[in-house]
């Protein structure tokens, strides 16, 4: 790879000095941190913002130079905690991101194996030591103090089918178990999970790398679901476009996969068949950790099990990590689920759709606002079809505000300003019961309403904030006088 083709950003460390070169996108502590809660604790209040309980706030990432038990190991969080800081990264305004990563599907650039030695295998240490302990080796925090135990959040989990041997990587809930075991949970109809289902049948386990600490853009694109990445499709050809430059592979040590070279940490494993363990079965909590919606999770009777081989590092690797219910999960479900959403709308409306905000509130994944632009009288009545196009396109979602093309979706007061003023709960707001989304939305449950049958059903609504057609001239927005603010403020930004 030539320098010139090499971009800005290309590697976690690149990326963080991208930030540090920025006012207020960074900052660093040297004061010893204990991985169990307290790490967490401090970032809530630094700059997780999402769904976190209040007082938190949207602020830097934050860098843990020293780690209570883990001298060589730095953890780093929140790199992606905000849209803005997300632009900064892939070098894209944050309103258009959504529009950067529909292109980039389009556009994909697949992935290649080096065939030099790379980063991440500068230190290797293998399970077959009697010395070896995921416990002691790397620094996996807990979120809180109940959570059922140490848990890899941004793990970029890469395997393969074993019958047609199309790769995927995703990003799953990880616990430790053991010196050498993780817990994984897979949500229904992740590619991981297909994988993992044929091996099984086979009696066969399945090899799995996990990559920690990686290029934003392999984050960003792992969180791509069906149907814009149907089974078979390789999201790391999603951060090939993004960077304009093929995400480099490398042969795993101990397993025959691979994983992304340039990553700070690999684990590599195998999903065991037909062995299965109780998540919180060190801490009997029945808590697993906190999720995007702003709960914690419960604790999973029977989960897969990972048993893990190798882990190999960088010289003084940087553990990335993530608070479940902070903004970068919005940045890195939502973003997606944005391109997903504008793909299908655009195809099927041209023009029509004009932006989509995945929003904070629903971790990314629950609530859509869609500014629709409606040109003539026949566009009345299509928003409302964009609307189950949406649900169409992103099964996950829960509820889809409609918006006019003078309300910013990514102002939230202009949001519900629309929702006080263009918004009657008679005419405006469509229900549609009996609809499978996500498992972890605590309110999805039969004990809720009798018209959920089982967890994980949810009645899907839209709320048409939109004016009617043929009421547009009442409801004008009070216009201004147009000025250059400059003149009397000459820094005003």
């Amino acid at each position: 790879m030539s320098e010139n083709k090499t971009p800005a950003v290309h590697d976690l460390r690149s990326a963080i000095a991208l930030l540090t070169s920025l006012k207020g996108e960074f900052v660093s502590t040297d004061t010893e941190v204990d991985p169990h809660a307290e790490l967490s604790g401090v970032y809530r209040y630094v700059g997780a913002g999402g769904t976190c309980e209040r007082p938190t706030r949207k602020g830097p990432a934050m860098m843990f130079n020293k780690v209570k038990g883990f001298p060589d190991v730095r953890v780093v969080t929140g790199l992606m905690s905000t849209r803005e800081r997300v632009g900064h990264l892939l070098n894209c305004p944050p309103e258009k991101l959504g529009f950067l990563l529909k292109d980039s599907v389009h556009h994909a650039i697949a992935p290649v194996v080096t065939s030099t030695k790379p980063l991440c295998q500068e230190v290797v240490h293998y399970a077959e030591d009697p010395a070896f302990d995921l416990r002691t080796l790397l620094p996996a925090p807990t979120n809180t103090e109940e959570d059922a135990g140490p848990y890899f959040t941004m793990g970029m989990c890469y395997a393969s089918d074993p019958e047609t041997h199309e790769s995927d990587i995703t990003i799953h809930r990880l616990c430790i178990q053991s010196r050498d075991e993780l817990s994984m949970w897979l949500t229904p109809g992740r590619h991981i999970d297909a994988f993992r289902e044929k091996a099984e049948k086979a009696g066969q386990p399945l090899p799995i790398s996990i990559s920690i600490g990686v290029d934003p853009a392999i984050e960003i694109a792992a969180c791509f679901e069906p149907p814009t990445t149907p089974l078979g499709y390789n999201e790391l050809s999603i951060a090939g476009a993004l960077r304009g430059y093929p995400v480099q592979l490398t042969p795993c040590v101990s397993i025959n996969e691979k994983a992304i070279a340039h990553a700070e940490i690999v684990i590599e494993g195998e999903l065991l068949p037909n062995v299965r363990v109780r998540e919180d079965q060190n801490t009997n909590t029945g808590k697993a950790m906190p999720e995007f919606p702003g709960y914690t999770g419960e604790a999973k009777d029977a989960l897969p099990v990972i048993k893990v081989k190798a882990v190999t590092h960088r010289k003084h690797p940087i553990l990335q990590t993530t608070l479940g219910p902070s903004g970068e999960h919005v940045s890195m479900a939502g973003i997606p689920t944005e391109a997903s959403i504008l793909d299908m709308l655009d195809r099927a409306m041209p023009g029509r759709v004009l932006n989509v905000n995945a929003h904070t509130s629903g971790g990314g994944k629950l609530l859509a606002v869609i500014q629709f632009k409606k040109a003539s009288a026949v566009d009345e009545g299509r928003q409302r079809q964009a609307a189950l196009i949406a649900f169409a396109a992103f099964s996950e979602l829960k509820h889809v505000i409609l918006v006019d093309d003078d309300v910013d979706v990514f102002d939230t007061d202009d949001i519900l300003w629309a929702m006080q003023t263009r918004y009657q709960g008679d005419v405006d707001h469509l229900t549609i019961p009996g609809v499978r989304c996500h498992p972890l939305d605590p309110s999805q449950v039969p004990e809720y309403s009798a018209s959920i049958s089982q967890q994980g059903v949810t009645c899907k609504t839209i709320f048409d904030c939109t004016v009617p057609w043929h009421m547009k001239a009442h409801f004008e927005r009070s216009k201004f006088k147009e000025v250059d603010v400059k003149r009397f403020l000459p820094d005003f930004e």
